[in-house]
Formats: structure tokens, C-alpha cells, sequence
């Protein structure tokens, strides 16, 4: 498939269509796929998350320069609200990184999440997958900002970076915020403001007063306008990183993430079956009986994975 070699080559078009390609879920999409996936698993991917307006995206071009600086090809995988207009990706992170657009070793790209909560597009992990088949070393994926639910890029990326911001809230507010419970490296940005060192012991405390983990995640301070702390949030991940890599986490965690995917694919095969039953008009029989209440849901499901069986044969 030509669009599989000018990917794996590094061909900046191929690439975008092939992104394009899994957002649409086109045709010949599973093709494609099939064609890159013995390409990928080398690249490191590290998810961004945090609230709106505690400068992920600017921590996202923060990134893209050490990694140039390190010799490093990186792609940048941004997650926007959806236009409710057009269906694309509202905020347009390419914006803010503009200096770097003309960089061959750059890649940045926008995506819609397209009402899907948890802050992911529902093809990121397939956009993921054609950015590491093209060769490149580093790929950034920045959620959308969703608040305190948004913990679905711990599945998807290798390191997890939770962003806070000075003022963010005290330590009771963040023993309950279970995003913070998917950090690797919890990164308290805008640090040249009042209230960072604050937030940091807030965090550090909370830390203390958790359970023992085999990888403690270090609090990192950081200015995007003053460039302080850059290198300790490098060295921070790259720490993470050797620890993945000794413990057997990595692999262990990669694999966990394709079998996710493959019971997702799975479960949307199903979940399109079970609809198309529901609404040929075979199930109104079942409906009234469920709004009757001759039968339960519990039941319900029951027939109607009988009839998914029988069609299956």
C-alpha cells in the first residue's frame, strides 16, 4: 500500500492523510492500519492533562524544543473541543507553535474529540499509532481540558504529565481530584506567579500521606515565560522513563493498552449490531414488554445477546 511507505518514510502528506483517514474512518482504514502496525512501538509518547488555562499547550511547545535540542524528531498530537459548526477542532494548538512549522523533525497536528468525554478523540490511539510508524522519537498528546475526570490519557501515553497552576486548590480538594491519581510527573506551571511553591507542597504533602508507590512522581515547577525548570521536567521524565524500562512497566503497560483497544473495537462492533436490532422493529416486542414491566433490563440484555449469538451464526 503506497500510503503505508510514504508514512513509514516520514512523507509530512502521507501522514496527515493517514490521520485523516482514522478521524473519518474510511475505507481501506483497517488496511492502512494493518500495514503500519508492525512499524510502531518505538517512539515514547508522553499525554499532557490538566484544567483549562494551566498552559499545556505551552508546556506541549516546551517540549518539542528539548527535544529538537536532543536531536529528537517529535510530533505533537493536539485534542480540541469540537466546532459545533464544522465538526473540527476548535482551538487550533498549532497556533501557539508556530516557530516551529517549518521544522522537518516537527509534526503537529490537531484533532477533534467529536463529544467524546474523558479528553481523548475517539481515533487518537490510532492517530498515535501512524505518528510512531513515521519514525519519530517523541509523540506529545495534549488532552483537551476537561477538569478532574479527564484520566483517559493515562491509558494512552507512556508518561503522564498532570498539569496544575498556582491557585489550583488545597490539599483536601486534591486528595479528591482523581486525575491527580494518573500523574508520573505533576508539573505546577506558571511558577513565576504567587501561590506556585504553595501548590507544589500541597501536592508533595498529598504525596506523603498516600500509599508507598513503586515510582514516586516527582513535583516539577515550571515558567514557559521565564524557561525555569525546563530541565527539571526533562530530567524528570527521562527518570520515568529508565524506570519503565527496568521494571518491565513499559511493556506491561503497552500491551494492557492494546488489549484496551482491541475490547473497545470489539464493544463498538457490538454496540452497532445491538442498535441495528433495536431499531429494525424485531425488539418492539421486547420494548413493551420492558415498559410494561413484565420484563427487566437485566433480561432485556439477555435476549438481546441471544439474538447477537444467532446472528453471529
Amino acid at each position: 500500500m503506497a500510503l503505508v511507505d510514504g508514512v513509514v518514510s516520514g512523507d509530512r502528506r502521507s501522514i496527515a492523510r493517514a490521520i485523516s483517514m482514522v478521524e473519518d474512518g474510511s475505507e481501506g482504514l483497517r488496511e492502512l492500519m494493518a500495514g503500519l502496525f508492525p512499524h510502531t512501538g518505538r517512539a515514547l509518547s508522553i499525554g499532557l492533562t490538566g484544567s483549562p488555562g494551566v498552559g499545556k499547550s505551552s508546556l506541549a511547545a516546551v517540549l518539542v524544543e528539548g527535544s529538537r535540542a536532543r536531536d529528537r524528531a517529535v510530533a505533537v498530537l493536539a485534542i480540541d473541543p469540537t466546532s459545533p459548526f464544522t465538526g473540527g477542532a476548535l482551538l487550533g494548538d498549532r497556533l501557539r507553535m508556530q516557530e516551529h512549522a517549518t521544522d522537518p523533525g516537527v509534526f503537529i497536528r490537531s484533532m477533534a474529540t467529536r463529544g467524546h468525554l474523558g479528553g481523548l478523540a475517539l481515533a487518537a490511539p490510532e492517530a498515535v499509532r501512524v505518528l510512531d510508524a513515521s519514525g519519530v522519537d517523541l509523540i506529545v498528546l495534549e488532552t483537551v481540558g476537561v477538569g478532574q475526570a479527564e484520566v483517559e490519557v493515562a491509558t494512552a501515553a507512556d508518561t503522564t504529565l498532570v498539569v496544575v497552576s498556582p491557585g489550583w486548590g488545597d490539599a483536601v480538594q486534591a486528595s479528591k481530584a482523581g486525575i491527580l491519581e494518573i500523574a508520573d510527573v505533576f508539573v505546577v506551571n506558571k511558577a513565576d506567579r504567587d501561590g506556585a511553591r504553595e501548590a507544589a507542597r500541597d501536592l508533595e504533602q498529598m504525596l506523603h500521606l498516600g500509599p508507598e508507590l513503586p515510582w514516586a512522581p516527582p513535583v516539577v515547577l515550571t515558567s514557559t515565560v521565564t524557561g525555569d525548570g525546563t530541565d527539571d521536567l526533562w530530567e524528570a521524565i527521562e527518570g520515568h522513563q529508565k524506570h519503565l524500562e527496568s521494571t518491565g512497566e513499559l511493556e506491561r503497560r503497552r500491551r494492557a493498552r492494546l488489549l484496551r483497544e482491541v475490547e473497545g473495537m470489539v464493544a463498538e462492533r457490538l454496540r452497532v449490531r445491538a442498535q441495528s436490532l433495536l431499531e429494525d422493529g424485531d425488539l418492539d416486542a421486547l420494548a413493551d414488554d420492558l415498559a410494561a414491566r413484565r420484563t427487566d433490563p437485566y433480561a432485556a440484555a439477555d435476549i438481546l445477546m441471544g439474538k447477537l449469538d444467532e446472528e453471529a451464526r
